[in-house]
C-alpha cells in the first residue's frame, strides 16, 4: 500500500517536472533580481521566461509549463484571499472606500468601452482595465484564469503584465511628486497612492517615501483594492460562462473552485482567529505561485506575437492609468 501511495504522486509529477522545474528556476532568479535591483518581480519573471521562449517548444516541458501557468496560477490567486479581511475594508471609512469603488468600476467600465471603440475585444479591455484598477499583474493573472480561452489569451496576458509592471514602476517615481504638487495632505497622499498605483510593492515604496502615515494609509487602501478582485472575478466568470455557450460543451461552473477558495480564505481571515504568521506564510506562498505562473506564461509566450501588438494597446493602458489617477485626484478634491 505504501509503495502504491508513493507511485501515484511520482507518476503524476514525473511528466510535469521538466516544465515545472524550469518555471521554478526562473521564479527564483526573478526573485533574486527583484530583491537586489528593486524592479517588480513579476516583470523580471515574465522577461526571463520570454528570454527562454525556445524551451516552450520542447514537448518534454509542455505539460509542466501548462500546469504552472494554469493550476499553480489558480492556487496563487486563491491564496490572495488570506491577505484580506472585512475589518481592513471597514477601518478605512466611507470616503476612501467610495473612492476605491468608483475608481475600480469606472476604470474597468471605460476600459471595456474604449477597447471596443479601438477595435479590440471587450475582454482585453476587461483584462487590462482590471489589472490597472485593482492590483496590477496579480489581477491580470486572476482575470486571465477566469476569462474564456482563445488563441490570443496568453499574448494579451503577457502584454498586460509587462504594461502594468512598467507603468507601476513609473507611477512609484512620479506620483509622490504629483501628490505634493496637488497640495494633498499625507493622509490624502496615502489614499491617492493606494488607489492608483497598480502593484502592492510600488504602493508601499511610494507611500512610505512620503511619510509613515501616507505609507500606512496607502497600504490599507491598496488591500481594499485587492479585495475588489472578488466581485470583478465573479463578473468575469459570468462572462466566461456565457461565452462558452452550449456549442462549446459543458457550461463552466457558476463559481470556479479557486474563487470559492478565495472567498473562504477572506471569510476565515476576517474572523481574526488566524495567526499573523499563517497569513504571512499564505501570502508568501501565493507570491511564489504567481511568480512561477507568470514565468511559465513567459516561456510559452511568442515573442513575435508580442512584438506585433502595435501602439494601440500601449495607448489603451497608458490612458487607463491616467484616467484612474485623474479620477482619484478629482474625488479627493471634492
Amino acid at each position: 500500500m505504501a509503495r502504491y501511495a508513493l507511485t501515484v504522486p511520482r507518476a503524476f509529477l514525473a511528466p510535469l517536472m521538466p516544465g515545472l522545474g524550469t518555471a521554478l528556476v526562473i521564479a527564483a532568479a526573478a526573485t533574486f533580481l527583484s530583491e537586489h535591483y528593486g524592479a517588480p518581480v513579476m516583470l523580471f519573471a515574465l522577461l526571463l521566461g520570454m528570454a527562454l521562449n525556445h524551451l516552450g517548444e520542447s514537448a518534454r516541458a509542455a505539460d509542466g509549463l501548462a500546469f504552472a501557468s494554469k493550476t499553480i496560477l489558480r492556487v496563487g490567486v486563491a491564496l490572495l484571499g488570506a491577505r484580506i479581511s472585512v475589518e481592513q475594508v471597514v477601518a478605512l471609512g466611507w470616503q476612501p472606500l467610495l473612492i476605491v469603488l468608483l475608481g475600480v468600476s469606472a476604470t474597468i467600465g471605460v476600459s471595456v468601452l474604449v477597447a471596443r471603440w479601438m477595435g479590440f475585444s471587450p475582454l482585453f479591455g476587461l483584462l487590462s482595465g482590471g489589472a490597472t484598477a485593482i492590483c496590477g499583474a496579480s489581477a491580470a493573472l486572476a482575470l486571465s484564469a477566469t476569462l474564456p480561452a482563445h488563441d490570443k489569451k496568453e499574448q494579451a496576458t503577457s502584454f498586460t503584465v509587462i504594461g502594468v509592471s512598467a507603468l507601476s514602476t513609473l507611477a512609484m517615481i512620479l506620483y509622490p511628486a504629483i501628490a505634493a504638487l496637488a497640495g494633498l495632505t499625507p493622509h490624502q497622499s496615502g489614499i491617492f497612492i493606494g488607489a492608483t498605483i497598480h502593484d502592492v510593492a510600488q504602493v508601499v515604496g511610494a507611500g512610505y517615501a512620503i511619510s509613515p502615515d501616507a505609507g500606512d494609509t496607502a497600504t490599507i487602501v491598496k488591500l481594499t483594492r485587492v479585495a475588489m478582485l472578488l466581485p470583478v472575478i465573479l463578473v468575469a466568470g459570468q462572462v466566461a460562462r456565457r461565452a462558452s455557450g452550449p456549442e462549446a460543451g459543458p457550461r463552466l461552473p457558476l463559481l470556479p473552485g479557486f474563487v470559492l477558495a478565495f472567498i473562504a480564505l477572506v471569510a476565515i481571515n476576517s474572523t481574526g482567529w488566524v495567526p499573523a504568521v499563517v497569513t504571512t506564510a499564505a501570502g508568501e506562498v501565493s507570491r511564489w505561485c504567481l511568480v512561477t505562473a507568470i514565468a511559465a506564461i513567459g516561456v510559452r509566450a511568442s515573442l513575435k506575437d508580442l512584438s506585433s501588438v502595435g501602439l494601440r494597446p500601449v495607448l489603451l493602458m497608458v490612458g487607463e492609468t491616467i484616467f484612474l489617477a485623474g479620477l482619484v485626484l478629482v474625488l479627493l478634491k471634492i
